[in-house]
């Protein structure tokens, strides 16, 4: 029954893109050929996360013949693909582990003042989520589709204090103490 509830909660609250203020931040642009009998035809496809700052993070795929209307579409399938994710006292609640494909993440929270210690798509998510001390380690793929998506899948398992101790129907402060 336990792993029931565990895997109902992985999916996070979801949330509708008109209720926050959201920054684009561009993880990876990339251009792609395709060769034809008349020549080479390029188009782009620009991998993108957006966020409030906050604890709402989401990411998009956009691909076009053009570079600024392939990050257009990008930000759109990003604001369709928001999760809330709980940030405490500007870490994580606890350590975890994300994969997705052959990328693997390993996140874990850190004490005030370390900052984002994270390479590239991850940094760019952890950032766009609003989390300001983190320790962070990409493992296996570094493809940044992966990546991102590893850290996303990373985020959306974390649960709040909160919401463990509502769910063992404790108090918080049990929680801790033990």
């Amino acid at each position: 029954m336990a792993k029931a509830k565990s895997k109902a909660k992985k999916s996070n609250d979801r949330v509708k893109a008109s209720e926050t203020e959201l920054k684009e931040k561009l993880v990876n642009l990339n251009r792609v050929a395709k060769v034809t009998k008349g020549g080479r035809t390029f188009s782009f496809a620009a991998i993108v996360v957006v966020g409030d700052g906050n604890g709402t993070i989401g990411h998009g795929l956009g691909k076009a013949r053009d570079v600024s209307e392939s990050i257009a579409k990008a930000v759109d399938d990003a604001k369709k693909n928001l999760i809330k994710v709980p940030i405490h006292n500007g870490t994580i609640p606890h350590e975890q582990k994300g994969k997705y494909g052959a990328g693997r993440v390993f996140i874990k929270p850190a004490a005030d003042g370390t900052g984002v210690i994270a390479g590239g798509a991850m940094r760019a998510v952890l950032e766009s989520a609003g989390v300001q001390n983190v320790l962070a380690k990409s493992m296996g793929s570094s493809n940044p589709h992966n990546v991102v998506k590893a850290t996303i899948d990373a985020l959306s398992k974390l649960r709040s204090p909160r919401d463990i101790a509502k769910m063992r129907g404790i108090k918080l402060s049990k929680l801790f103490e033990g």
